[in-house]
C-alpha cells in the first residue's frame, strides 16, 4: 500500500516515521507549504519532499493520504484528496464545526473513499485496556469518571494554537480527546457544562458531562501547564476502580522540545507510558480497515459527535448555563 504525507510539523512527522518501518507500505512522499520542512522530514525516512499537494499528486501515486495540517485547513485538504481519489487518514479534531465534518463525510462518501480520524487514546494501550476491564464488568456500573489532559501551550511553537478561530481552543483541540473516551466507554451524552479561563498563552477548562445511563464525567483541560505533558483518567464503579495516570511511569515520561538550534520550543506529543506506540497502532488499523473493507474502531461519526459535545462545551461557557444533546 502506497502511503503519503501532508503537513511536516511534529504530528506529520511522526506519521511519517511510522509508515517509514510499516511492513507492507511505501511512504512516496511527504509534502508541506515550507519546503523546508518537507524536505527535513523527508530526509528523516528516505521519501520525496514536494511544496504543495498539487505537486505530490501530479508527480506520485499512492492510495492514502495522512493530513496532518492546521485544523482550519482540514476540509480544504480532505476536498482535495477524496476528489483524486484518495482514502483519508485526518488528525483530529475532524474539524473547527459540524457543517465542515459533514460536508468531509459527505465529500468522501460522493468520492468511493474511506475517511478515518486520528482519535489515537481509544488506541493507548493502558486506556484500551481499561475500557476492555469496563466492558467486561469487573468495576460493576460506572458511576463517576475523572480525566485530566495538560501540558505547554502549543501556541508557543505555533502561532496558530493562540488563535481559537483555527484552533477550536483547549476544548475542541486537546479535550476532544477525553470527550471521545469518554462517549466510547460510557455511552451518549445528555448534557454539558463547562467552565474555561483563558489568558495569553494560558486556556484552562473544566467540563462535566452527563451522560444517558446517569454517569458522570469531569473532563479538565489545561494548555500553559507549567510541567511536562501529562494525562491520567479514572472511573469509579459499584464494584471497583480502574486509573491511569501517565506520571505512574515517570522515567517513560518524555517532553518533546526541539534543540535550540532547531528554534526551541515544538509542539509536544502525548507519549504512551507503553511499549508499544499508540500512533502506530492507529495508523497500521487504519490500513487494516482499508485493505479488508472492515469497520474502524472510531468513526468519522464518532469524531463529529465528539465535536458537537466540545462545542456544546463551548455553548456552555458561553450562556453559563446547562447545554441539553
Amino acid at each position: 500500500m502506497k502511503v503519503a504525507v501532508v503537513g511536516c510539523g511534529g504530528m506529520g512527522q511522526w506519521h511519517a516515521k511510522s509508515y517509514a518501518k510499516m511492513p507492507g507500505v511505501e511512504l512516496v512522499g511527504v509534502c508541506d507549504v515550507h519546503l523546508e520542512s518537507a524536505v527535513e522530514a523527508a530526509n528523516k525516512v528516505g521519501t520525496a519532499a514536494f511544496g504543495s499537494f498539487e505537486e505530490m499528486l501530479s508527480t506520485v501515486e499512492f492510495d492514502v493520504v495522512s493530513i496532518a495540517v492546521p485544523t482550519f485547513v482540514h476540509k480544504e485538504v480532505v476536498f482535495q484528496a477524496a476528489k483524486a481519489g484518495k482514502h483519508v487518514i485526518c488528525e483530529k479534531p475532524v474539524a473547527l464545526n459540524l457543517e465542515d465534518a459533514k460536508e468531509m463525510i459527505a465529500c468522501c462518501e460522493e468520492n468511493g473513499v474511506r475517511l478515518f480520524i486520528g482519535h489515537v487514546v481509544r488506541f493507548f494501550p493502558e486506556y484500551a485496556q481499561m475500557k476492555q476491564q469496563m466492558d467486561a464488568g469487573q468495576i460493576g456500573r460506572v458511576g463517576v469518571a475523572n480525566a485530566r489532559r495538560v501540558g505547554s501551550h502549543p501556541g508557543e511553537a505555533r502561532p496558530w494554537f493562540l488563535d481559537a478561530d483555527k484552533s477550536g481552543g483547549v476544548i475542541v483541540d486537546l479535550m476532544v480527546h477525553d470527550i471521545d473516551f469518554m462517549r466510547w466507554t460510557l455511552g451518549e451524552v445528555k448534557s454539558v457544562y463547562g467552565m474555561n479561563k483563558c489568558e495569553g498563552t494560558m486556556d484552562y477548562a473544566l467540563v462535566t458531562l452527563v451522560f444517558e445511563s446517569g454517569a458522570v464525567a469531569n473532563l479538565e483541560a489545561f494548555w500553559g501547564y507549567p510541567g511536562s505533558f501529562r494525562y491520567a483518567a479514572e472511573f469509579a464503579g459499584s464494584e471497583g476502580l480502574v486509573r491511569t495516570d501517565s506520571m505512574s511511569a515517570q522515567s517513560l515520561q518524555i517532553r518533546k522540545a526541539a534543540p535550540p538550534e532547531s528554534g526551541g520550543k515544538a509542539v509536544e506529543i502525548p507519549q504512551s507510558p507503553n511499549f508499544f506506540d499508540p500512533y502506530y497502532i492507529e495508523l497500521e488499523h487504519f490500513l487494516s480497515c482499508i485493505r479488508n473493507g472492515s469497520d474502524p474502531i472510531v468513526t468519522a461519526q464518532d469524531a463529529c459527535e465528539a465535536l458537537r459535545i466540545a462545542k456544546a462545551a463551548l455553548d456552555s461557557i458561553q450562556t453559563g448555563k446547562v447545554v441539553l444533546l
